[in-house]
This record gives C-alpha cells, structure tokens and sequence, in this order.
C-alpha cells in the first residue's frame, strides 16, 4: 500500500467535485475547491476521522468497500477506480452496479445548451447531470437526495403535480416505457447491485402499472 501516494490522489480528486456534482446543496462560499473532507466520508458512508486519516497517509488499509464507497464518492472514473485499487494494494473487483460517472465532455456540452433543458440518466434512470435551464424547469436537482432524483421511481411513484406525471412533460407515458425497458436491462446486467433491487421492488410492491 502507498499511502503517500494514494493520500495525494485522494486529495486531488475530492478538490475537483462542487457540491452540485456530487448532488449536495449548495453552500455558502468555500475556502478550499471542491468538496470538504466530510462531505467525502458522509458519501463514502465511512467517518470524517477514517477519510482525514487516509488523506494523511496515516490510516490501514482500506477494505473493498471502503474503496468502492470512495470511487463512488469521488465520481472516479474505470481507469481511476483500478489506480486507487493499486494503490491501496487491493486488486478492483468488478463493478456492482451501473456507472454514475459523467465524462467532461458531456458536462461540458450541457453547459454549451443555454437554450434546452438537458440532463443525463444512469442506466436505472437516476438524474446524474444537468443544466440550469432544467432545474429551472424541472427541479433544483442539487437539492435533491440521491433517492428522489431517481425519474423512474419518480414517473412510476410520484408525485404526481396537478395528476401530471413527470413535471408535466409531453412524453411522460413513453418515457415510462423506455424507462422500464433501460431498468430490465440494468438489473439483468447487474444482477448483485442493491440499488438496483431495492429500486425494482419499489416499483414493484407500489406501482400496478
């Protein structure tokens, strides 16, 4: 394990995040880039003292899941995953679920449609991305927990505003078609993924349709 190293990337991956990225409110004005410490851990779901450890080369080796809820935290990307594995001196297991990594590029191109609401979905349909002009018209998404930013489980499950389903967009029916179609090909992809089983039982136990 190379705790020099693996502190200094883990340093420079959680000062890349705002607090929008990584779906928490936005706060007042920071003294440091990207996210705190704690944010890290509270997403990671391991303490403030662990993270602050590992940060200064000072903390055992991380398990599997430790590594896991901190690629998930950090947004890494495949190749970053494998690297933090390396150097914790762990070999990466495949992945449970489905990505919620969001390349550049495509934040970049939301960025570049002032005039389109736009946003990006996982493969089970959770919002990961978007624009101003879409949390204008749909919903501050930032504000917005993990759980309820899901647009399947929101189509699906409400609420529903005025009896509108999906912020009242044209195409909600469809949407909810190719939703479940995208939903059947993730959980048959990711059959050992929790998120995913747990979001397929709620729709479910609370949907007929």
């Amino acid at each position: 394990m190379d705790r020099q190293e693996m502190a200094a990337f883990l340093r420079s991956r959680r000062e890349r995040i705002s607090p929008a990225d990584a779906g928490l409110p936005r706060g007042p004005r920071r003294r440091t880039p990207g996210l705190r410490r704690e944010e890290v851990a509270q997403l990671a779901f391991i303490s403030t003292e662990y993270y602050t450890r590992l940060e200064q080369a000072r903390a055992p080796r991380p398990s599997h899941e430790v590594l896991a809820g901190l690629a998930r935290a950090l947004r890494l990307t495949d190749a970053e995953r494998d690297h933090l594995h390396h150097l914790a001196g762990a070999p990466p297991l495949p992945p449970a679920g489905p990505s919620r990594e969001v390349r550049q590029s495509i934040r970049d191109l939301l960025r570049r449609l002032p005039q389109a609401a736009a946003t990006v979905t996982s493969a089970t349909s959770e919002v990961i991305a978007w624009n101003d002009l879409a949390a204008a018209l749909m919903e501050d998404f930032s504000a917005l927990p993990r759980h309820d930013r899901n647009l399947v489980r929101r189509v699906f499950l409400g609420p529903h505003t005025h009896g509108q389903r999906l912020y009242g967009v044209s195409d909600a029916n469809e949407f909810a078609v190719q939703a479940t179609q995208r939903l059947r090909a993730a959980a048959a992809r990711y059959p050992d993924d929790p998120e995913t089983a747990e979001l397929v039982g709620e729709l479910l136990a609370g949907s007929e349709e």
